[in-house]
């Protein structure tokens, strides 16, 4: 399997499993909560799990697909690291948006160079 490949599986089953928590802990919408973003939790959750479909389905039938998702998944990371960083954060605690938002970036950037 090679890095390109783990990346789409790791970020979609990340994503996936993200969106599904936010249904089944209450945790998750605390955190919107504490964002100020409660109107847009339920939002963003969609988008995330639209993202994550769309990277597996992109990577086995439709790259535009992916490219779409991963381009997606990555500025919605992006724009979570600057939340957090309005919020004081630790970087510690923000490290997974960076992840992601890295990890996304890298699956764009590969999957546009392979179409």
């Amino acid at each position: 399997m090679s890095f390109y490949t783990l990346s789409v599986f790791v970020s979609s089953i990340s994503f996936l499993g993200y969106g599904i928590s936010y249904f089944t802990s209450p945790h998750m919408k605390s955190e919107f909560k504490r964002f100020q973003l409660e109107k847009l939790g339920l939002l963003t959750i969609i988008l995330q799990l639209l993202g994550a479909i769309g990277l597996l389905l992109g990577f086995w039938f439709y790259t535009p697909l992916l490219l779409i998702s991963a381009a997606g998944l990555s500025l919605m990371m992006l724009l979570g690291l600057l939340v957090r960083f309005k919020l004081k954060d630790s970087l510690w605690v923000s490290l997974p948006a960076l992840f992601f938002m890295l990890l996304n970036a890298y699956i764009f950037w590969i999957g546009l160079s392979m179409s």
